[in-house]
């Protein structure tokens, strides 16, 4: 019988994952347990692939750093006086810890806020808002009161959180003055600072360069906050801050770091007891945007910070609507069938500028599966943080 199930993805219980558990054991004990359920029990395969959310990696490394780690290292780096805090998200739960620690390390925050949204979606106003007042988000720059004179106070449409306000209650909060600016232009808040902290994630490269450029005097990211232990903290070489998620109301827990040896032992481990070849990763968050809301999914600053070695590259896919509108445009029933299963067998290896490939998603296979990961595990009560895909590299020539 032909073949008749394609790529399935499924969530896979673990117990809840506490500091210094065995993540290999867990998770390859948790996948070989599931295999043997009698209702949604599977076999293993080459290729197939195990998928680590990167929250149950940091959680097992003990990888945390407090708010009072986050303000030492601040102090230390920028003096301690005025700091601008340039284009931050609108999260409580990925920047407003940050922004505590950074608040309790200075004396006083020059927030610049971009508008009408965020780097990642989140709106402060609508654009058509913007708009109709004559504004060029390019080019105009605002003080808190002229926002508050021409928007009022706008909450966000899925949170109910007014983030101009909680972000200044929360800075004040921290004895800290706070002085509050709006433009998506960097440049704008070295009329009030020269010390800077980007806080930016995928941008932040350019941020950093055009304030260094315009004469800023120290220019920090998140990722050179909290890069090296503070006190015995935990730390991100790599990232620092950025891909950290509030832990506790005092506490974060940061992106993983030196995942290579578990994925890899991940792998072996699973080999000696399926005699399958596995690919493993560990994921963030997925690379999407949501239609409804405009929020680009994607607060971490990489999708896959480790993954293994058959997990590198990008499809090579032929589009299947294209071979049948074209190619076989005559043909039908088994005779196209079989047409399109041959074309698939004898596909060059690189198919890049071809037009049977057009419409293909050209993203790397990391980014790609991190993002069925993700959506498939969910950020709530799912209790799946490992993520088990099969028939993923497989294709309908495939039986």
């Amino acid at each position: 019988m032909a073949r008749l199930v394609g790529t399935v993805s499924r969530g896979i219980r673990t117990p809840i994952i506490r500091e210094n558990d065995d993540l290999v054991s867990l998770v390859v004990d948790a996948l070989l347990e599931a295999s043997k359920d009698e209702e949604w029990g599977f076999r293993f395969h080459d290729r197939d692939i195990v998928c680590l959310t990167e929250a149950i990696v940091g959680r097992a490394q003990g990888n945390y750093a407090t708010v009072e780690d986050i303000a030492k290292d601040v102090k230390t780096k920028t003096g301690g006086n005025t700091v601008g805090v340039v284009f931050p998200i609108l999260s409580r739960n990925r920047f407003a810890i940050c922004l505590r620690g950074i608040a309790q390390g200075v004396k006083k925050v020059v927030l610049q806020l971009s508008y009408p949204s965020d780097e990642v979606g989140n709106s402060l106003v609508e654009l058509d808002e913007v708009e109709a007042k004559g504004l060029d988000p390019f080019k105009d720059a605002l003080t808190l009161e002229e926002y508050r004179e021409l928007f009022g106070y706008k909450v966000h449409r899925f949170t109910g959180v007014d983030y101009v306000d909680y972000y200044q209650k929360l800075i004040e909060s921290c004895g800290a003055e706070v002085e509050i600016i709006f433009s998506n232009d960097p440049r704008e808040v070295l009329r009030h600072t020269d010390v800077v902290i980007a806080s930016d994630i995928h941008t932040s490269p350019r941020t950093k360069r055009i304030l260094r450029s315009a004469g800023a005097r120290i220019v920090l990211g998140l990722d050179d906050i909290m890069n090296a232990p503070v006190d015995g903290s935990g730390y991100n070489e790599s990232y620092g801050l950025l891909g950290s998620n509030k832990a506790t109301e005092d506490k974060v827990k940061l992106f993983p770091r030196d995942g290579q040896k578990l994925v890899e032992s991940i792998q072996v481990r699973l080999y000696e007891l399926t005699g399958k070849k596995v690919e493993v990763m560990v994921y963030g968050d997925g690379g999407f945007k949501d239609p409804a809301c405009g929020i680009w999914e994607f607060a971490d600053p990489v999708v896959a910070p480790f993954y293994t070695k058959g997990l590198e590259g990008t499809p090579n896919e032929l589009k299947i609507k294209y071979l049948a509108d074209n190619d076989f445009k005559d043909l039908s029933g088994d005779e196209l069938k079989a047409a399109i299963v041959a074309k698939i067998e004898t596909k060059d290896s690189n198919l890049v500028g071809k037009m049977a490939s057009e419409g293909t998603t050209p993203r790397r296979l990391t980014d790609l599966i991190g993002s069925l990961s993700d959506l498939t595990s969910g950020s709530g009560d799912k209790g799946t943080p490992v993520v088990f895909i099969q028939g993923y590299f497989d294709n309908y020539s495939d039986q």
